[in-house]
């Protein structure tokens, strides 16, 4: 056939190329030309030529135009008629309200406050993409509802991760291509102003299923306008958030995505020329798409001070022998003219892969064959998709189960060595042993602690900060002795690398005086070992003893604890020192320097913030004497950790809402759509790194003895059925 596309930006140019690449002569034009002879076929790209009736000039011609009418256009040039339309059939979306202009402002701020959550502001209009306000914050959102210039959308925000169904349409019925996700930000980690897409991947590692959402979102509404007797003919992108509640519609585009085209299209393995053709004609009938396997990643590069004011004229360098002898890496340009930036989104780079990773790769190294002054490129297309595909601590590479099975086979053989001076041993914070030569207490016992700083130390080489894990180990090893209101003695560290770099390992030890000093113990060792061949070129270990001493008759848990008892949370600083091969892999594809939205620093700062230390935070409410137990959280979570300290006739139950979750914890259950809470809260100490047990009436002596916020997050009650886990999270 001889097609001809529409438009001349990235999404027209994989439009004709996914039509030239099935023999089809295609053409490009900014607009429908005068002479139409001999054009088999039109494909519109852009939405204002659909909204200026491209679509119903073909028709007045004879010539078959693969797009909708411009009076069905409305459902992209019209947010408010897109939504009357949608929530008419039913179409889960979020609650809105449409407004006529700037006139109607204060009705649009009263229609908030009475909503009672966060809103989306919208142009009701075109805006290529870009027209989208995410207010954070009061004053924001009203800022942004009067700063409108003509008609407007309200809407509920809604939570979750993205994806877009781009389906073909018949008229009568649709075919849904891979989902994919995009990136409208400009900045790394999701941040700064909307763009038209700064990049886009498929398929779209999402639960959801994308039969369910075709059926959902996109097929009730082509019966819908086939029985009112305009049939809906063309490309139906529908932009839906995957909400806690289940899928939500953000929007209807009415033509392919940009750069979702650029990522979807290389993906088909069929002829889209010849399902355009039949969709203006007989129909698909029982014609299926055919999709190759494996994944597209497109990364975009943009001009300098997009999306403000692009800056045009800069001469473009493309390595054209890399992407001729690389079949899976496609360019497409987009705002290029004549070797120059014309525009503000330049060009794009697909990668194709077995899988994303694969794909990705590929795509940044073909990026890498591209250069023009003030070149705009994100390097963190995609980060999101490892979360999503991570269903469990064990997926990231860690075996909760296995580590539990591992300390009960070596139970037996460990507490063969142990005589009657052994208070706790393997299975509590920490071990004690009597030391009654200790004689300034009536019967001291000394308890030790021995843990490592664990996968956290990949982050701290990474990132070059050495410092923190030294404060790390430390801290670590004295609330784990504090558990059992014991005071510091001393600590004895060891750490281990590749090959020994005397600063770095005068860093670590530094910070490892440092928490000594400031929990009053000792610092003794400084035991180092180089060990080329053990550890992989640059990485390192730290591991560590401390002891410390407490009487007999002070030592926590107490005896007392039982079902009526309050559970009082201390926070996190962080992660602590767990949970690390989950939030490295994770967080794989940002840059550590990136500040994702809703931080207040970079990401390998939030990261490598140091496990903080509980003892001077817990010494006035200990001298209260209304502590029953603590609990450390550590590997496990609390649903791990706050058994070893209970009775077994008591059950923990947990109020998951009653501490506010910290940005890096909410990032982490936004991005790992795959694990649910009780995998997380196993995984992660989620904001709360010490648990107080005490009684009801004791909460507020206790609270008050404590110098910093804290929050009763729930209670112990009666166990009824010994084989119920002891922790129940609400």
């Amino acid at each position: 056939m001889r097609v001809l596309v529409v438009g001349g930006g990235g999404r027209e140019q994989a439009i004709a190329w996914a039509c030239r690449r099935w023999g089809h002569d295609v053409d490009l034009a900014p607009s429908l030309p005068p002479d139409t002879n001999g054009i088999d076929l039109v494909i519109p790209g852009p939405e204002a030529a659909l909204v200026d009736g491209v679509a119903d000039e073909c028709a007045a011609r004879g010539v078959p135009c693969f797009g909708p009418t411009a009076a069905l256009a409305r459902l992209e040039s019209s947010k408010s008629f897109a939504r009357r339309l949608s929530t008419a059939l039913g179409i889960p979306g979020p609650a809105w309200s449409s407004f006529p202009g700037p006139e109607a402002v204060d009705s649009a701020i009263d229609w908030w406050h009475r909503l009672g959550e966060p809103v989306v502001v919208k142009a009701d209009g075109l805006a290529a993409g870009k027209g989208v306000v995410v207010p954070t914050g009061d004053d924001e959102t009203e800022t942004a509802i009067r700063a409108s210039r003509g008609p407007f959308v309200l809407e509920q925000r809604l939570h979750g991760p993205e994806c877009s169904l781009l389906a073909l349409c018949d008229g009568r019925q649709a075919i849904a291509l891979p989902l994919a996700q995009d990136h409208k930000r400009i900045g790394e980690g999701d941040t700064g102003l909307n763009t038209g897409g700064m990049g886009a991947y498929a398929p779209a590692p999402v639960t959801a299923d994308p039969g369910e959402l075709l059926a959902t979102f996109v097929q009730p509404l082509v019966e819908h306008l086939a029985a009112a007797g305009t049939p809906y003919v063309g490309v139906l992108f529908a932009g839906m958030m995957l909400t806690a509640d289940g899928p939500r519609l953000i929007e209807y585009n009415c033509r392919f995505g940009d750069p979702e085209a650029q990522t979807v299209l290389p993906l088909m393995d069929d002829d889209l020329a010849e399902l355009a053709r039949l969709a203006t004609s007989t129909g698909f009938g029982k014609r299926r798409l055919t999709v190759r396997p494996g994944a597209a990643c497109t990364v975009v590069a943009a001009a300098a001070d997009y999306p403000a004011t692009p800056a045009t004229g800069a001469v473009v360098t493309i390595d054209e022998a890399y992407f001729a002898a690389n079949d899976d890496t496609l360019l497409f340009p987009s705002g290029l003219a004549d070797g120059h930036t014309a525009g503000g989104r330049v060009l794009a780079v697909t990668g194709l892969g077995a899988d994303l990773g694969a794909a990705r790769r590929r795509a940044y190294e073909g990026m890498d064959h591209v250069a023009f002054d003030g070149m705009q490129v994100r390097g963190d297309i995609a980060w999101r998709a490892p979360g999503a595909a991570i269903g469990s601590y064990a997926a990231a590479g860690v075996d909760i189960d296995e580590g539990a099975r591992a300390v009960a086979l070596m139970r037996d053989a460990v507490e063969r060595t142990h005589g009657a001076e052994v208070v706790s041993g393997l299975g509590s914070f920490g071990g004690a042993f009597s030391a009654k030569s200790l004689l300034m207490m009536a019967d001291p016992v000394l308890v030790a602690s021995t843990d490592g700083v664990g996968t956290k130390v990949e982050l701290a080489a990474r990132s070059g900060r050495f410092r923190s894990v030294g404060h790390d180990i430390v801290n670590h090893c004295v609330n784990d002795v504090l558990v059992q209101a014991a005071t510091p003695l001393f600590f004895l560290d060891y750490v281990a690398a590749s090959r020994l770099d005397a600063t770095i390992m005068a860093e670590i030890v530094t910070g490892m005086a440092e928490a000594c000093e400031a929990a009053g113990c000792t610092l003794l060792g400084g035991e180092t070992a180089e060990m080329p061949g053990v550890y992989a070129e640059g990485a390192f270990d730290i591991t560590g003893t401390l002891v410390g001493v407490v009487d007999r008759h002070a030592m926590l848990p107490r005896h007392d604890v039982a079902a009526g008892d309050v559970l009082i949370g201390l926070a996190s600083s962080g992660p602590h020192t767990n949970g690390y091969s989950l939030l490295r892999r994770l967080f794989e594809w940002i840059p550590l320097d990136a500040t994702p939205a809703g931080f207040e620093r970079p990401l390998g700062e939030t990261l490598m913030e140091p496990h903080r230390s509980y003892l001077s935070v817990l010494e006035a409410a200990l001298a209260v004497g209304a502590v029953k137990a603590l609990a450390h959280i550590t590997g496990g979570g609390l649903i791990e950790n706050l058994p070893r300290v209970l009775p077994n006739d008591v059950v923990a139950e947990i109020d998951t809402s009653s501490w506010p979750i910290p940005p890096l914890f909410a990032l982490v259950q936004e991005l790992a759509t795959g694990m649910d809470r009780q995998e997380l809260f196993r995984t992660l100490n989620m904001g709360i790194g010490m648990v107080v047990i005490c009684a009801p009436d004791d909460v507020r002596a206790v609270q008050a003895a404590i110098p910093e916020p804290t929050w009763p997050i729930g209670e112990l009650t009666p166990r009824q059925d010994t084989e119920r886990p002891q922790v129940t999270l609400h």
